[in-house]
């Protein structure tokens, strides 16, 4: 390769860096992070709100498996309360996430406080808690199953509802910071609550 060559390659590679304007480079470096931001951002809350979903069905799976009536020619069955779990983790499984990141209620941190629900009261006539929140079974730690609660109150002369609360927290399973903050998703808890009325035995 002479020299003529090089000088005249070289020339051309300047004219063209000379032709483009810096401002292009500029609005580059401001735009780019924010895209990037973006498309992070629909990932993230596209897992949340598959994680919600996915716990609301299993909640709501476990507090079906928590009313139903226990068959009574099957020998040993689990309790109303490892039913409901069973259920969650099953849900948990099929969408392919790990029950290790439920969060047990009132645990390790973080921690997280039970819906206050009210003993259920036959005929009761006000419409109103009367006495202490129903506390969550604990027999099993990461599901918080609530039986006997009042889930609506009479209106007009009609019968109130009792049933069953089964309600679980899903601690996110990725770490990302926000920078310039001290704010971390992994730290968010994914909620999920079901209610079911008791079934007839």
């Amino acid at each position: 390769m002479t020299m003529t060559t090089l000088k005249s390659r070289w020339q051309i590679l300047r004219r063209v860096a000379e032709d483009t304007p810096g401002t292009e480079i500029v609005e580059s470096a401001f735009v780019l992070p924010l895209v990037f931001m973006f498309v992070i951002g629909i990932i993230w809350f596209g897992l949340v709100f598959l994680i919600y979903g996915t716990l609301a069905q299993g909640t709501r799976a476990g507090a079906e498996a928590a009313v139903a009536p226990v068959c009574t020619t099957c020998g040993a069955t689990p309790s109303s309360a490892a039913s409901a779990q069973n259920a969650v983790y099953n849900a948990l499984a099929a969408a392919h996430f790990s029950k290790s990141n439920l969060v047990p209620w009132g645990g390790r941190s973080p921690k997280w406080t039970p819906p206050a629900l009210c003993t259920c009261v036959a005929n009761n006539p006000n419409s109103s808690c009367t006495g202490t929140p129903v506390t969550c079974d604990g027999t099993v730690a990461d599901v918080c199953v609530q039986t006997n609660v009042q889930l609506s109150y009479p209106r007009q002369g009609g019968a109130g509802t009792c049933g069953v609360s089964v309600s679980a927290r899903y601690q996110y399973p990725y770490h990302f910071s926000i920078p310039l903050t001290t704010l971390d998703i992994g730290n968010v808890l994914v909620p999920g609550q079901a209610q079911m009325r008791t079934e007839a035995q």
